[in-house]
């Protein structure tokens, strides 16, 4: 189901432009928009739900696939741990970050980074 309001939502369903890296039957990855890393890939459900708050026990298949997908795709774009490894973020609300209320989980990588983060 398309939420015309979501944009994520718009990009699954092939009504927005993305630069899709991978996407299967759970889920679909695509390059962010507004890169925060030379590589900033987002890994978004195709199910909607906002956020992590509303993860459950039905939902832990989809957040797993999340997970071994971003890995997929991280190790696809060459960001092995050899070559300094990834960073993957999941931000539940809007005081931590979160912009699109559509659970997506980024993949960042490609250069130095710190922590703590933010």
């Amino acid at each position: 189901m398309t939420r015309t309001d979501c944009i994520f939502c718009r990009i699954i369903a092939g009504e927005l432009p993305a630069t899709v890296v991978h996407q299967d039957e759970i889920c679909v990855a695509f390059r962010d928009i507004n890169p925060q890393a030379p590589v900033h890939i987002l890994v978004v459900p195709r199910e909607h739900f906002a956020s992590l708050d509303e993860a459950t026990p039905e939902r832990r298949e989809t957040l797993g696939h999340l997970l071994v997908t971003a890995a997929r795709v991280a190790n696809a774009e060459g960001l092995t741990e050899k070559r300094g490894g990834y960073r993957t973020v999941i931000n539940t609300g809007p005081g931590v970050g979160q912009s699109v209320f559509h659970l997506h989980l980024h993949v960042l990588g490609g250069r130095p980074m710190s922590w703590p983060p933010g």
